[in-house]
């Protein structure tokens, strides 16, 4: 499911070549502060370069982690976990 988003993000984004994004990587509150922050860091640089090899210019691209910070939602339960670790494209 996420492959064919992206898929999706970067048709649109082809087609839209004066749109600049804004890439941000969130991590689950597991690990340490700088664990999180740099693992959010990997996950939106991982997108950043599909979108990338499908024809976006990096220029194009800037990316942001915020680690464990803002979390999508509250819990601690696996289900929560996973919707924190996660890219939003903004």
């Amino acid at each position: 499911a996420s492959r064919e988003t992206l898929r999706k993000q970067a048709a649109w984004l082809r087609k839209n070549s004066d749109i600049t994004i804004v890439l941000e990587g969130h991590a689950d509150e597991r690990g340490t502060r700088e664990y999180n922050l740099a693992l959010g860091q990997r996950r939106a640089e991982t997108v950043s370069d599909y979108l990338v090899l499908n024809g976006i210019n990096k220029s194009r691209i800037t990316v942001k982690s915020y680690g464990e910070e803002k979390p999508a939602v509250l819990g601690q339960d696996e289900s929560s976990y996973a919707k924190n670790r996660r890219v939003e494209i903004n």
